[in-house]
């Protein structure tokens, strides 16, 4: 049932479908509409038509109709809300949203497949992708830049699924991180310093633990004075008051399997731009060994994300997409190339509470030639102290040891972190 149906004699279901299949009948020759004459068009269809509109429910039917013919039909509204953060679509069978970490079911639902399916072809020409049984999974993003995951039959068995991650309109700033207890300001600024001076910085966690948010927190500490290079699978980073910024995005090949451009080929190209840094929206093929010989080759203070459980598991995921990249290189000199690229690695986690915390913040220490392992120590750990009335996780990111690579700071001239 849709909002439109909320009292016996109002708007139903039946009659809305009727009013659509009509504007859309007289709308079906005039496809050059701007979305300002579409608006117009269907002011004046309602003002005309023998279906009842009660007078307390046009404006909601007018932008219900303009939503189903011009953008994401019943999605519009999730997406127009600030406060969703995840739209989950499961074919026709139901639609799932998480607000304020907290999942649960809407009220509305597509409710014939023939809808849904227009909605992602809609989503996947905008971004120059076709979605079909032969390229069933498909990426995108939409207009306001929410990452898109779409899964088409006959993989997926209940119809079209969409899983849309909708981003903040605005870059979170780490003084928000801080309030919201995610990190300390104490180990926010020691990142900082990390960040000014040069330090390669790779950025673990799980899903929705927030990497990419963290990872344009951090962004925003490089100098304003450097020409930096993002590349990302798909267009996510908010980057801002950077005069210098060069954005890249991967392309994916066409229907004859051609023209793709990959984030290996996007990692080679920077590298001729002449950057001062390369922001890495998420490394998860075998692009790996490419951002680590751009770390090892010059490009100080580089940042990216994995996917991981642990800042150990990182490594190890590392490690294994590298010689998926690199043939029979030998593991040795995977984990030296691992220990020589990466100075800092940053773990988080989305807590039972649903809260998103940075969990430890360790350095890498090097590859020891005895054992063959890469080592690391933790600079950084949050320690739990309980749980509130309200059942939110207590605790704090403490200090557990000191950064033993001083090199760039040193160079950078910058002395605060002797504390």
């Amino acid at each position: 049932m849709t909002a439109l149906q909320g009292e016996e004699k109002g708007m139903t279901k039946e009659r809305f479908a009727e009013l659509r299949s009509r504007l859309m009948t007289r709308l079906e020759h005039n496809r050059e509409m701007s979305d300002e004459e579409i608006r117009l068009a269907i002011s004046d269809f309602l003002q005309e038509t023998d279906i009842y509109v009660r007078l307390s429910e046009r404006e909601q039917v007018q932008n219900e109709l303009f939503n189903s013919v011009r953008r994401l039909d019943i999605l519009q509204e999730l997406i127009d809300d600030d406060s969703v953060t995840e739209i989950m679509v499961n074919g026709t069978q139901g639609i799932f949203l998480e607000r304020s970490g907290v999942l649960k079911r809407w009220d509305k639902c597509f409710d014939r497949r023939e809808k849904l399916e227009d909605i992602v072809q809609q989503i996947a020409a905008g971004c120059n992708r076709t979605a079909n049984e032969t390229e069933a999974i498909v990426d995108a993003r939409l207009d306001n830049g929410a990452r898109v995951n779409i899964v088409m039959p006959p993989v997926a068995l209940n119809g079209p699924i969409i899983t849309i991650r909708r981003f903040p309109d605005r870059a979170i700033t780490i003084e928000e991180l801080i309030e919201w207890n995610s990190i300390t300001e104490e180990a926010a600024l020691f990142l900082k310093d990390l960040v000014v001076a040069g330090y390669n910085i790779f950025i673990s966690g799980g899903t929705g633990s927030g990497k990419t948010t963290f990872l344009n927190a951090l962004s925003n500490y490089i100098p304003k004075d450097e020409r930096i290079v993002t590349i990302e699978d798909n267009a996510e980073l908010q980057i801002r008051n950077v005069p210098n910024l060069v954005r890249l995005e991967a392309r994916r090949a066409n229907a004859e399997g051609e023209h793709e451009i990959t984030i290996r080929d996007l990692i080679r190209a920077s590298l001729r731009m002449r950057p001062d840094r390369i922001v890495v929206g998420e490394v998860r093929g075998e692009e790996a060994i490419d951002m680590l010989q751009a770390m090892n080759t010059g490009h100080d203070g580089s940042l990216s994300t994995g996917h991981a459980n642990s800042p150990g598991d990182m490594l190890s995921r590392l490690e294994t997409l590298i010689l998926l990249g690199s043939g029979a290189l030998p593991i040795q000199a995977v984990r030296r190339q691992i220990a020589s690229g990466i100075d800092v690695l940053v773990h988080l986690s989305r807590m039972r509470d649903r809260s998103r915390k940075v969990l430890e913040i360790l350095e890498v220490d090097g590859y020891d030639i005895t054992s063959g392992e890469i080592l690391t120590h933790s600079l950084y750990e949050f320690t739990e102290d309980g749980e509130a009335a309200d059942g939110s996780v207590l605790g704090a990111l403490r200090m557990t040891g000191k950064l033993k690579n001083r090199g760039k700071l040193n160079r950078a001239g910058i002395k605060e972190m002797e504390k």
